[in-house]
């Protein structure tokens, strides 16, 4: 088993750039694929980003290709999102998810969840 917790989101401007970080605990976070999903209000639970337990495959959602990238320290229980040139339409509560060795871009795929945070972007 394993906890995740998200942090660094928050409200910026159209263009900007944000960091998102998803820590965990518990079982050899090495042993995990971890996964970026997102939800806006009253849409349905998004692909963003994923990445293998070694950090050497990564997938993209065509919506964040070239602007979003996808990271991992294993040794800090840490992934990562960097998210730059954000837009409005990137507005979104982001989630990340962990799942045992193979990334995958289906949410239903992911064992593991965090809370969430509140990316905002204004124009």
């Amino acid at each position: 088993q394993v906890q995740l917790v998200e942090s660094g989101g928050g409200l910026v401007q159209a263009g900007d750039s944000l960091r998102l970080s998803c820590a965990a605990s518990g079982r050899s976070f090495g042993d995990y694929a971890m996964g970026w999903f997102r939800q806006a209000p009253g849409k349905e639970r998004e692909f963003v980003a994923a990445i293998s337990w070694s950090g050497g495959t990564t997938y993209y959602a065509d919506s964040v290709k070239g602007r979003f990238s996808i990271a991992r320290d294993n040794p800090k229980y840490t992934a990562y999102l960097q998210m730059n040139s954000l837009k409005p339409e990137d507005t979104a509560v982001y989630y990340c998810a962990a799942r045992l060795i193979t990334a995958k871009t289906r949410a239903n795929d992911y064992d593991y969840w965090g809370q969430g945070t509140q990316v905002t972007v204004s124009s």
